[in-house]
């Protein structure tokens, strides 16, 4: 049995206990839980380069203390530049994973930075852009320690991410991979927030660090130009919802897969289970998700160019139809296309009851690759998600925004407990999301061992070209034995914690007032809180 962190009034979870000292830092000094957040959005972005950056994009799930939950989507759309007949004309069938043509896409997360620090200014805020991003800047000059989780994981397309402008010159000791404990500085970077906190955020895009990421995305040869850079802003969207038995769920519209996950916990929340970890879980779980995927995949696109409307797949007649068509006894065929992702999700929710569940990333580890060498900014490659198939649901296009995985879940219990919780990890993001959450809204597990507990993911992952279900070691035998007896396709893991099974985090605020907060044994963070 795992403890649970206990706070009195306020609580942060983070993958990186850094960024949730940052947080802390900040409910400490009168901030609020979106304050929190900003600072250790900033802080993250520092710490944790191969998990995120600024040069990547976020979402955000708020509830005010009265009730309204309010969504941010701080996703940067495809460069002016950045066309199916340019991509074509160099030879390419695919977009390139590394390298400038994969940093195709504006860099969104600072403008939701930016459009939830108002909201928290209406709300009461009054903490200044130099006290949040002091911690993220310190770290970047003075130098913080290589995390073990960064250690341990050697970017994928390695030889092409070493060829990326700046990358081993930033990331790399003496043109070797480093190992967790080794101190770094991002001296460039340093600098860019120090100019963001004189000059304030608005200043990344159409101000002196607009001019300076714009002038060396041309240098390198990205898609990006300062016109995209100037027509950039987040954009406010109503989160999509679905109730289950005791709460109503909530997540991000489209471009995110969060549909997904509010369709496998509709389609489990009608199914039989008993236990935690039992066959019944995990195989109510691996079915839901099939079905949550095909829907996924027909339905999520940018969101200005939807063609169905996503709140049809979370009304109770079509999760009950849907649900009928699982059996207990059969495995569905699961035809799911790849995909792969790297991410943080936190975590804050203060005394007043306001609640914040975001999700950073640049999708793949160390994204594109590339650094930017004046701003000292990684820019993501989110663009690999688009196609090159003009007939696609996602082709590239300049200015559309491409299909993400991320997606912040939030939870408000009709008993008044709030629970933000969220998972890294591409694909597996809504099926993490799905196990963590039902062991402990459903299974009465403590948050603690619910993040603590054994995983399961379907599909492709890294390095494997199946679309088995992969289990870590400590799933229960026969558990696995009577998956592979109904037709799933299981495939054993040696690692009792594995980073292929994501990095999950969840904070629950209880009605007395008094908040839990846990971070996963596999990443670097924990729950911190006043």
């Amino acid at each position: 049995m795992a403890d649970t962190p206990v706070f009195a009034r306020a609580a942060v979870a983070a993958p990186h206990s850094l960024a949730a000292d940052a947080g802390r830092a900040i409910l400490a000094e009168g901030g609020n839980a979106i304050e929190a957040m900003v600072a250790m959005a900033a802080t993250i972005a520092v710490v944790y380069p191969h998990m995120n950056s600024i040069g990547g994009d976020g979402f955000w799930l708020v509830r005010e203390p009265g009730g309204r939950v309010r969504a941010i989507e701080a996703c940067g759309f495809a460069g002016a530049r950045a066309t199916i007949e340019r991509y074509r004309a160099l030879g390419f069938d695919a977009i390139p994973p590394r390298g400038p043509l994969a940093a195709l896409t504006v860099p969104g997360a600072i403008g939701g930075w930016a459009a939830a620090l108002g909201m928290a200014k209406a709300l009461g805020g009054r903490m200044t852009l130099p006290a949040l991003l002091s911690d993220a800047i310190r770290h970047a000059r003075e130098g913080c320690a290589v995390s073990a989780s960064e250690g341990r994981d050697e970017a994928k397309e390695i030889d092409l991410t070493k060829q990326a402008p700046g990358f081993v010159e930033t990331y790399y000791f003496d043109g070797k991979r480093p190992a967790g404990g080794e101190t770094r500085k991002a001296p460039a970077l340093a600098d860019t927030l120090e100019q963001l906190a004189r000059a304030g955020l608005d200043d990344f895009y159409r101000g002196d660090v607009g001019r300076e990421i714009a002038a060396d995305c041309e240098r390198i040869g990205s898609p990006v130009t300062r016109e995209d850079l100037v027509n950039f802003r987040a954009a406010a969207r109503e989160p999509l919802s679905t109730a289950i038995k005791g709460a109503t769920l909530y997540n991000c519209p489209p471009p995110t897969q969060g549909l997904a996950s509010l369709i496998i916990l509709g389609l489990f929340d009608r199914l039989e289970a008993r236990s935690a970890g039992s066959f019944e879980h995990l195989h109510g779980l691996v079915e839901a998700t099939k079905r949550a995927f095909r829907i996924r995949d027909q339905v999520v696109t940018d969101f200005d160019r939807l063609t169905h409307d996503p709140a049809r797949y979370l009304t109770p007649a079509w999760l009950d139809r849907e649900a009928a068509t699982i059996s207990m006894t059969r495995a569905a065929p699961f035809p799911m296309p790849p995909d792969k992702g790297d991410t943080v999700w936190m975590g804050a929710i203060d005394g007043d009851g306001l609640a914040v569940s975001y999700i950073q990333s640049i999708y793949w580890e160390y994204g594109s690759g590339c650094v930017l060498p004046r701003t000292g900014v990684l820019m993501q490659n989110r663009g690999v998600s688009f196609s090159l198939d003009p007939a696609a649901k996602n082709p590239l296009q300049p200015g559309r925004r491409p299909f993400h995985t991320l997606n912040p879940p939030l939870a408000a219990f009709d008993d008044g407990r709030v629970c933000v919780y969220g998972a890294m990890g591409g694909d597996g993001q809504p099926q993490f999301q799905a196990q963590i959450f039902t062991r402990w809204a459903r299974f009465g597990q403590s948050l603690a061992d619910a993040v603590d507990a054994p995983r399961f993911l379907l599909g492709k992952t890294w390095g494997s070209a199946n679309l088995s279900l992969k289990l870590e070691s400590r799933v229960d035998d026969g558990v696995a034995r009577r998956l592979e007896e109904v037709g799933q396709i299981v495939e054993r893991r040696p690692q009792p914690y594995a980073d292929e099974f994501g990095h999950c985090g969840m904070a629950v605020k209880h009605p007395k007032g008094h908040v839990e907060a846990v971070h996963d044994p596999r990443s670097d963070g924990g729950g911190a809180g006043l």
